[in-house]
Parts: structure tokens; sequence; C-alpha cells
């Protein structure tokens, strides 16, 4: 389903993106085309576009075509989902130490529609964080590489 949406081959794009993308929820997809998990989120990211269209846009990176970013968001577990909001970035709590990305694959659409909800509501408000609305069963676990260091 990786074909159905936007993709974002450089820093270039990704930058541009980030700059014009007004008004609504800029959802960025760090991983690779190629990978199973990757497939699972783009599906969901594909199915729910369209439904999303008033508050969100979608697109998707390649870890290995953009290293920058794929190294300033710190993305070690693919794939890593960002969330920006008039150009800045939008963090999220999931109950997880890490605020800054969504990283795996969403449980439902619904899931993935009701945190672009969450997000946009909070970002119209002035937010830069808010809290996840996602079931914390739903949400993959994952150990921080740098934890205790």
């Amino acid at each position: 389903m990786s074909f159905l949406l936007p993709k974002l081959s450089c820093k270039r794009e990704v930058d541009q993106a980030i700059k014009t993308v007004a008004e609504k929820v800029l959802v960025l997809r760090f991983g690779r085309d190629n990978d199973v998990v990757c497939l699972q989120l783009d599906d969901i990211l594909a199915k729910t576009a369209h439904d999303l269209s008033k508050m969100a846009v979608i697109y998707l990176v390649d870890v290995n075509k953009v290293p920058v970013y794929t190294q300033y968001f710190d993305i070690s577990y693919i794939p890593s989902t960002v969330f920006f909001f008039n150009g800045q970035h939008m963090k999220v709590d999931y109950g997880s130490p890490d605020h800054t990305k969504f990283v795996g694959s969403f449980k439902t659409k619904q899931d993935f529609i009701d945190l672009i909800e969450v997000i946009y509501r909070g970002a119209m408000r002035g937010k830069l964080i808010v809290r996840s609305p996602i079931d914390p069963n739903n949400i993959p676990k994952y150990d921080l590489l740098y934890q205790g260091i």
C-alpha cells in the first residue's frame, strides 16, 4: 500500500513539507518500503488518508534516503511516525519514555484517526504536547537504546 501515499526522497523535500504544510498535521512515516511492519502501517495510513484529508497530510520517508532526519529524530526502530503542525514538532505522551515519535504500527485505523484528531485539536489550541488517546495495550513496547547512559 506504500505506493498510494506520496514519498519524500531527500532532505530538501522533507524541509519543504515541514515549512509549507499549514493548518494541518504533517505525518512523516520513517521506514522502508519492503519492511513488513512498515507495510502494515502504510496500509492503515493509506486507508485513513482520505478521511483525515481536512486535518492531516501524510508522507512516507525512506530512512536510507534521508539519514539527516533519521539521525536527528533518533530513528532506531522502524517504522517511526513523527508529527508536525505549522512547522512545529508535535510531541505526544504515549506513556513511554519517548514523546517525540510513535514507534511501530497502529493496531487499528481508529487508533490512528483518534491520535490525529487529538494532535490537531491540541495544536489548534497552541499546545506542543498532547496525551495519546490510544489504549496503552495497543502501544508497542520497546526499550530506548540510550537509556541509562
